[in-house]
């Protein structure tokens, strides 16, 4: 048997991709010399490692077996590579995913110390749900979630601390209101973040039980469309405050006042049969520092598990 490093990189590109074209612009080969390179290694292991699906390959029982072991030897490899190139360096990919508030509004001031160390960096934003799916499937080497994470392949440890609070127009009735109870809500319209979200999420567990009429209102996919949707008068939101922030501090929207807070933790995920990468060891104890320099909140034994 004569596996190949071609073979192996053609595998992991299709795993990641579901076929030949995105694979084969991924790795810069025509599509003729990624099917050549997983034909051979199909033969070579005597089993088919893909499903055909048109017009997408998935990931049968076998191929599902040989990726995260090719995906740990092409890591180390490259960290072989970087140690012992021509310029020494080590940086390397980081594939890195964030779920919308951290993407949107704390990914970049994240990323600036970081980005001379950081060698080339792929980020996906999209909703919890769809990172730990992606991160699953071996498409993604790290993220930032803002949800709750449902797979057991996956390890999760908490980060930073934030809150979720109940946003509305600066000229709403209840915009002057002290100790709203949240049953006082039911009447009112909501504009909510799509289904598998970390907002929608926490709305459906903290906020929606304690309404006694059913929620009526908008659904919206970017945070950004929720809080003009808000400004608006189109109804509340429950959103993180870190996304709001400007907002409230300018006076485009205000924070309704009610009885009780509703903290959080963001985390950082990665598969637990994923090699540590030096790129993601990096990244990782960069995410701890942050969050040891973060004084806990009082209310931290409040805080979803991670």
């Amino acid at each position: 048997m004569n596996i190949t490093l071609r073979q192996l990189r053609s595998f992991c590109a299709v795993a990641r991709h579901g076929n030949l074209g995105a694979a084969a612009e991924a790795l810069f080969l025509s599509r003729g010399a990624i099917s050549q390179a997983l034909q051979e290694l199909e033969r070579q292991l005597g089993t088919p490692l893909f499903d055909r699906v048109h017009p997408r390959l998935q990931l049968n029982s076998e191929g599902r077996l040989l990726h995260p072991l090719a995906e740990d030897l092409l890591a180390r490899l490259h960290d072989i590579e970087g140690l012992f190139g021509q310029d020494g360096a080590e940086a390397g990919l980081l594939r890195l995913g964030a779920s919308q508030t951290i993407g949107n509004y704390l990914l970049p001031n994240l990323l600036a110390p970081l980005h001379s160390e950081t060698g080339r960096l792929e980020v996906v934003i999209t909703n919890t749900h769809n990172l730990c799916q992606q991160l699953a499937n071996f498409e993604l080497d790290l993220a930032l979630i803002e949800g709750e994470c449902v797979h057991d392949e996956l390890v999760t440890e908490p980060w930073l601390e934030d809150e979720m609070v109940i946003i509305a127009p600066p000229d709403h009735p209840l915009a002057g209101r002290q100790e709203l109870e949240l049953a006082e809500l039911s009447d009112e319209r909501w504009v909510l973040r799509e289904s598998h979200s970390g907002s929608r999420e926490r709305f459906d567990q903290q906020i929606r039980p304690h309404l006694v009429r059913p929620v009526q209102g908008l659904e919206l996919n970017t945070l950004e469309a929720v809080m003009l949707s808000v400004e608006r008068g189109l109804g509340l939101s429950f959103i993180s405050e870190l996304a709001a922030r400007d907002r409230l501090q300018s006076g485009r929207l205000v924070r309704l006042s009610v009885s009780r807070r509703f903290p959080r933790r963001l985390k950082l995920v990665w598969h637990r049969q994923k090699y540590l990468s030096r790129a993601m060891q990096r990244f990782i104890t960069f995410c701890q520092a942050q969050r040891e320099q973060t004084p806990p909140s009082a209310n931290d034994d409040t805080l979803g598990k991670g």
